[in-house]
């Protein structure tokens, strides 16, 4: 069942669904405040866990080469003169239609990168695919960020992605030509660098996933069931996408 079909059926059941209780405006006030003392200590810790990140040791690389659009690329080059570097390491499955819908999904999201560089940085795409097989996929479905192979080097296997491995988020600072690794993460670890959980997760019924703490009666299902998947991705945003009429960022 596509992410569609899921956000339809979830609409049709809504008159049989718990809903957050009535207050008048003061009562909710009360609540909110109440809240908001908690979220404002998560973003304090948030703060301390960031400032001790800054504090990390960090490690020498080897002298990598990678494949890029235009041919061979040294790990030190794909900064393109920055002095730090995000590299987002997407699954892959040789000859599969569709690669991993969550790291589709995920990576279908970061469209506008051109800010970074008012931080002396660059986010990139980094997978154990073909560079020809990578960027016919990126076509595909769409995605807008700029995508190297390492499927020739070892360098995705000894930053936590190897063939056959799952995904992963890694921080780099160049010197030169010397390139350390600052950073690394996975799993639910990725999720401080989407807008797409932080958006749900203000909304009133949150993810909808059986995992999630929720009132009685709240929506929930399998985990994942509200994700767009590989194919999804590709109508909505890639080079076959449905044109029916103006988008809603194409007005008239």
């Amino acid at each position: 069942m596509s992410g569609v079909s899921v956000a339809v059926e979830r609409r049709e059941r809504i008159m049989d669904r718990a809903m957050p209780p009535v207050v008048d405006q003061q009562i909710w006030e009360q609540e909110l405040e109440r809240l908001r003392t908690r979220e404002k200590a998560v973003t304090r810790e948030l703060d301390a866990v960031a400032a001790q990140r800054r504090r990390l040791p960090m490690v020498k690389m080897p002298d990598y080469t990678l494949a890029g659009e235009h041919g061979p690329v040294r790990l030190a080059e794909i900064f393109d003169g920055a002095s730090q570097l995000i590299t987002y390491h997407h699954m892959w499955t040789p000859g599969a239609e569709w690669q991993c819908g969550g790291c589709t999904g995920y990576t279908s999201q970061f469209t506008r990168l051109d800010f970074l560089r008012h931080y002396d940085a660059r986010f990139v795409i980094v997978t154990q695919g073909e560079i020809h097989d990578a960027l016919a996929y990126r076509e595909k479905v769409g995605n807008r960020m700029t995508w190297y192979s390492t499927a020739d080097s070892s360098f995705g296997a000894d930053v936590g992605a190897p063939p056959g491995g799952g995904f992963a988020l890694n921080v780099f600072l160049r010197d030169g030509d010397d390139v350390y690794r600052t950073w690394h993460s996975s799993g639910r670890g990725t999720e401080q660098l989407s807008h797409t959980f932080a958006l749900v997760d203000v909304l009133p019924y949150g993810r909808q996933e059986r995992w999630q703490d929720s009132p009685e009666g709240w929506p929930q299902g399998p985990t994942y069931s509200g994700w767009l998947g590989s194919e999804e991705v590709a109508r909505l945003y890639g080079s076959g996408r449905e044109d029916d009429g103006p988008q809603e960022d194409e007005r008239p």
